[in-house]
């Protein structure tokens, strides 16, 4: 019964944030694809080909790229297959693809939360288009070197992909908005069984002693932990609080924030990509231990740096509000 309630609380808000996507992707989509049908798209590519290159990709999905970084995963996932057929892409393709919007998607929105628990919001964004980057390039020299991941992609769900006239296009966007619906809903209801069945506090008890060789402990580990399982929303919204109460040193919130900005809603954002053809390996396991890894080395930069320089361009302190 409890798991029912929180079903039957769940589904409005989750139907809520539908809106909301949808209110935005399709006049995104619609846009997209007629700057695709007048050669707009085509006479731009050229713009992100340096960037696309430098992970091997087409240089048309640079264009996907910037709309997950402004809008949300949700805001490109249309967009991939429309920009570029599914037969000319890969797993590695749309794995290292993945992998690049993972890290860096809905700036203005989670940038401007983070930014509210205390770090500074170009800092932490920079650090997370040149995380995104550089994991996606080390990602596709693996790839390349290996030849992993080197035959088509076959995705359980395609989102939206080119069509010869106009009657097609909107009847793929209808299909599409419904299958994001039914995905949405079935994610957010899959979330609940987890707190539910006790799973989620589990997998957030496992994650501590890894979070520590990150240099985060305390009741930052356990804030971290929220917002790589549940999103920055979650995460960084209790850091506010904490924040603002003194709870948790300056530093120890940055690195969270970090983290989180690196990896967060790690179980709904990877299932979605996974749908799209992205192999599991390269954008849950390797994002974890490259994120991970690389706020260890942030640590260790931090631990190096007097509070003057980190107060005056990392962090503003900020007290609460009576």
């Amino acid at each position: 019964m409890p798991l029912f309630i929180s079903i039957l609380r769940t589904t409005p808000q989750s139907l809520a944030i539908y809106w909301m996507l949808a209110r935005i992707m399709i006049p995104i989509t619609i846009v997209t694809e007629l700057l695709s049908r007048f050669g707009v798209i085509e006479a731009v590519a050229p713009v992100f080909a340096p960037v696309m290159d430098l992970v091997g990709l087409p240089p048309e999905l640079g264009l996907a790229w910037l709309t997950a970084m402004l809008v949300g995963i949700w805001g490109a996932v249309p967009l991939i297959f429309t920009l570029v057929p599914v037969s000319a892409l890969s797993t590695a393709d749309v794995t290292v693809f993945s992998a690049l919007i993972l890290f860096a998607h809905g700036l203005p929105v989670e940038q401007k939360i983070i930014q509210q628990a205390g770090p500074g919001m170009a800092v932490t964004t920079a650090l997370r288009v040149v995380g995104g980057l550089l994991y996606a390039f080390l990602l596709h020299q693996v790839l390349a070197l290996t030849g992993w991941l080197s035959a088509p992609v076959n995705p359980a769900w395609v989102p939206m992909s080119a069509t010869p006239d106009w009657l097609s296009f909107f009847e793929g966007l209808a299909e599409t908005m419904v299958w994001m619906l039914v995905i949405l809903v079935a994610l957010s209801w899959g979330l609940q069984l987890l707190k539910a069945t006790g799973l989620l506090d589990l997998m957030m008890t496992a994650l501590s002693p890894l979070l520590r060789l990150a240099g985060i402990r305390g009741e930052a580990g356990h804030l971290t932990a929220v917002g790589l399982f549940l999103g920055v929303s979650y995460g960084a919204g209790l850091l506010i609080r904490e924040a603002q109460s003194g709870a948790i040193a300056p530093r120890q919130i940055f690195l969270s924030c970090v983290l989180m900005g690196f990896a967060h809603s790690v179980i709904e954002d990877t299932l979605v990509v996974m749908s799209l053809g992205a192999d599991g390996y390269g954008v849950l396991a390797g994002r974890l231990v490259f994120a991970l890894a690389a706020t260890a080395a942030i640590a260790a930069l931090l631990r190096t740096l007097p509070d003057r320089t980190f107060f005056a361009h990392l962090f503003r302190v900020r007290t609460a509000r009576l």
